[in-house]
């Protein structure tokens, strides 16, 4: 698995050179507080929390160097072996025109995991995904290729921007992926996951989650800095 991810982030880095639109270096840096943990339809964790983000834009290509977090507020036990979830994810996203491709590595913390372990057995995900983004409509396709072992579980999303005036904004959002993954069956069966829409104004985003296939819903609020 590591040599995987070496040839993929080699690759990464040979397209960096040769594709991209050039811009101006940019580092970019804040924090979202959410209400719960909700991601693709499903709740990875259910105490509120901090998700900081941070980034850099290479001039020249448009690739972008990134790590995103979350970090739970509260106890919420069940999660994993530690009193309060955490999550550290590092990035590497490449433009081409309406198009991204873009390497992710999920790291979820436990007491003896490993932050580059990429075993079958470890607390990395490694993901590459494509996504399009014109207008009001933006496209998602991602797979797992990498780390702990999830079959090389797959999701794709689609979103529409349906609603901009007088500051507001709303977006709908159908995703599918894989049942043992984001949803509540032991199989590699593909099926609707995630509906939601969600409103926004300003700094603050309210979303409405609803999972068809684990039947459980979430209102989730985010304010951002």
């Amino acid at each position: 698995m590591k040599k995987t991810v070496k040839l993929l982030s080699l690759s990464v880095a040979l397209v960096a050179g040769f594709g991209g639109t050039a811009q101006a270096a940019d580092f970019k840096l804040g924090a979202d507080v959410v209400s719960s943990y909700v991601w693709r339809g499903v709740e990875n964790d259910n105490s509120p929390a901090i998700q900081p983000a941070l980034s850099y834009t290479c001039p020249k290509t448009g690739v972008t160097l990134g790590a995103w977090g979350s970090y739970a507020i509260s106890e919420s036990a069940g999660i994993n072996d530690l009193n309060r979830y955490k999550e550290t994810d590092v990035y590497v996203t490449v433009p081409a025109g309406d198009f991204s491709v873009t390497l992710t590595d999920y790291y979820t913390t436990t007491k003896n995991s490993r932050t580059f372990d990429f075993s079958n057995d470890s607390a990395n995900i490694v993901e590459l995904s494509v996504a399009y983004a014109k207008d009001n409509v933006s496209l998602l396709a991602a797979m797992n290729i990498a780390g702990l072992d999830t079959n090389n579980a797959k999701y794709c999303e689609a979103g529409y921007k349906f609603y901009d005036k007088d500051g507001y904004t709303a977006k709908a959002v159908l995703g599918m992926g894989n049942e043992n993954v984001y949803g509540d069956k032991e199989n590699d069966k593909f099926a609707l996951v995630n509906t939601s829409i969600s409103v926004s104004k300003d700094r603050y985003t309210a979303a409405c989650v609803y999972n068809p296939d684990t039947e459980k819903s979430s209102l989730v609020f985010m304010a951002s800095f």
